[in-house]
């Protein structure tokens, strides 16, 4: 008897006998598509590494996959017995493989909808609906939209919409490893960016552990962090996202510089640094810190200070100060 197989047995799950997801991705010819970051893992270990960092997952669970691609995590989640499992995959060649592991799931009593589209677009309010269980997001998240897909979660998330219409839906998702630093990096971290305050303002990230480049296929030129994202049942802040992201992009876009210098941007050259001057002495921030020595709570007051500014001055809201130059690339990317 494999690992494996004890595993399933051990848990009650019971798979039936059916090639493994290398065989598979060979029956089917399947191959990886650079242009989509796609990487395939094969490694049933790692694979169920990823769902128990998810935390329990009962019957009564939903569990909706990005990306799932030939199966490999999928076959991992089955194994928990979620009530129901969505699936949402972009690349129609791995419809196969996917109905497949749904015929496979019949004996398991887990529900399984794939949908092919793709997850920027998916209306996850139409197809699971609000209930009184759990949602787990879980996903190898291809690395080309990884921090946009976050960044589109956690403006839910400050929204109660979408997957986060109840406080207890985490993710649990794969990015290459660096943007998996950065998203957990604490104060005084120098890999500490705009994408690591917009995650701790409204939720607490957990880095897991990080699967080297090689147990990928193809492998990719860099490592993997696997990280948890939990929902703060009290968010920091109840200012609007786009205000709160616009003030840390300012902030960070010159991050090796004193925190007043990117933050002074937000405001038109006239009056730039008596604004600037002003408002730091209202946050209580020192202007000559380094943007990743700011606290989530200093970056919080300074949001505060300009929201207040911009309801007296509705002008600044429509300044950019890089509207004629070429924008500057930031750690998010």
């Amino acid at each position: 008897m494999s690992n494996a197989t004890a595993r399933v047995l051990a848990s009650g799950a019971r798979l039936p006998p059916m090639p493994t997801i290398r065989d598979l991705v060979k029956l089917y010819k399947l191959q990886a598509i650079k242009h989509m970051s796609q990487n395939f893992l094969m490694d049933e270990r790692l694979t169920d590494k990823i769902v128990k960092s998810a935390g329990r997952i009962d019957a009564k669970d939903t569990v909706l996959e990005v990306g799932p691609g030939p199966g490999g995590i999928t076959r991992s989640i089955l194994r928990r017995e979620p009530g129901r499992l969505v699936l949402v995959e972009k690349d129609a060649r791995f419809m196969p493989t996917l109905e497949l592991l749904k015929e496979c799931a019949r004996p398991l009593h887990t529900e399984v909808d794939i949908f092919q589209g793709d997850i920027l677009r998916f209306d996850i309010e139409k197809h699971v609906p609000i209930s009184e269980h759990r949602l787990h997001l879980i996903g190898n998240l291809p690395f080309a939209i990884s921090t946009r897909l976050l960044i589109n979660w956690l403006k839910d998330l400050s929204l109660r919409r979408g997957a986060f219409r109840r406080p207890d839906t985490a993710m649990t998702l794969t990015f290459q490893k660096e943007v998996a630093v950065r998203i957990c990096a604490p104060l005084g971290d120098d890999q500490r960016c705009r994408l690591s305050i917009m995650s701790q303002i409204w939720t607490q990230p957990f880095l897991k552990f990080v699967i080297p480049g090689k147990a990928f296929v193809p492998k990719p030129d860099v490592d993997v962090g696997v990280v948890k994202i939990v929902p703060l049942k009290q968010p920091k802040t109840d200012l609007p996202f786009e205000l709160v992201e616009r003030v840390l992009r300012h902030i960070f876009n010159m991050r090796q510089k004193y925190c007043r210098r990117g933050y002074s941007t937000l405001f038109p050259p006239e009056e730039r640094e008596e604004i600037t001057d002003i408002l730091f002495e209202l946050a209580d921030v020192d202007p000559t810190v380094r943007p990743f020595e700011l606290s989530v709570d200093e970056c919080l007051r300074l949001a505060t200070v300009y929201a207040g500014y911009k309801d007296k001055h509705p002008e600044v809201a429509d300044y950019d100060y890089r509207a004629r130059k070429k924008p500057i690339d930031d750690c998010l990317v």
